[in-house]
């Protein structure tokens, strides 16, 4: 199994996924294109020391894009993971 820290990448702290930890204890972190669930929660529970309820996983295609000079590229695509916790569990993002 890999380590932890190859599988999540970053917390995305945004308003919806602010909202989504208040009212439903749910946290969006962008991980590797190649990890799987039980993977994500393993490195969740191992990373943070908190109980994994549940993990919903979705791929978000990259945009195209128009460089200054009128020729157009596309950002990376990247896999997205919104975790639920056990309810009393919190994660605090400085």
């Amino acid at each position: 199994m890999r380590e932890p820290y190859d599988i999540i990448k970053t917390a995305r702290v945004t308003e919806k996924g602010t909202a989504l930890a208040e009212r439903h204890n749910q946290y969006v972190f962008e991980v590797d294109r190649k990890a799987t669930k039980q993977e994500i929660k393993f490195a969740v529970q191992r990373i943070f020391k908190k109980t994994v309820l549940s993990v919903n996983t979705f791929n978000v295609k990259g945009k195209v894009k128009r460089t200054r000079l009128g020729k157009t590229t596309t950002t990376a695509d990247r896999k997205k993971a919104v975790v639920t916790l056990k309810e009393g569990d919190k994660l605090e993002f400085v």
